[in-house]
């Protein structure tokens, strides 16, 4: 299994500590199936991809609760009642795969697409940790502040 050095990132990132550490937990799981990619698509949009061929939407589970995203999958025993499967290449096993989220991520939606199990995240700051322009006054006092002086 390969596992990925986030360490640059750490250095070139000020507040994304514990979302890198948590995607650096998730990748030396020692699970390996289904495979899946992280990738960021936009400022604070983020996406997994999972190979999930085989599997139907009604096979996929997925469920966000607090700050944990988890995927089932399971093949319903109907679908293959009526085959006699001479060699099986494509995995089709049940899983569960856990993703922890780091705070503010929220699932947007989720789609299939050719065998791949698509995962829009997207990080939503409140307005009060969001960046706030402050003004630089000018050293003077205001006209208040002066009446308001002792004599």
């Amino acid at each position: 299994m390969r596992h990925f050095d986030f360490s640059p990132l750490y250095r070139s990132t000020v507040g994304f500590d514990r979302l890198f550490s948590m995607l650096d937990a998730n990748t030396s799981d020692t699970q390996t199936y289904p495979p899946y990619n992280i990738e960021r698509t936009g400022e604070n949009a983020y996406r997994i991809t999972m190979a999930v061929a085989g599997f139907a939407e009604s096979d996929l589970n997925i469920e966000a609760k607090e700050h944990t995203l988890t995927i089932k999958g399971e093949k319903s025993e109907d679908s293959e009642k009526d085959r006699e499967i001479l060699y099986r290449g494509i995995a089709s096993r049940a899983f569960e795969r856990r993703f922890q989220l780091a705070e503010y991520v929220r699932v947007e939606g989720a789609h299939l697409e050719n065998g791949l199990l698509h995962i829009d995240l997207v990080r939503e700051l409140p307005e009060t940790m969001k960046p706030r322009k402050i003004e630089i006054g000018n050293g003077t006092a205001s006209p208040k502040q002066i009446d308001n002086k002792p004599h």
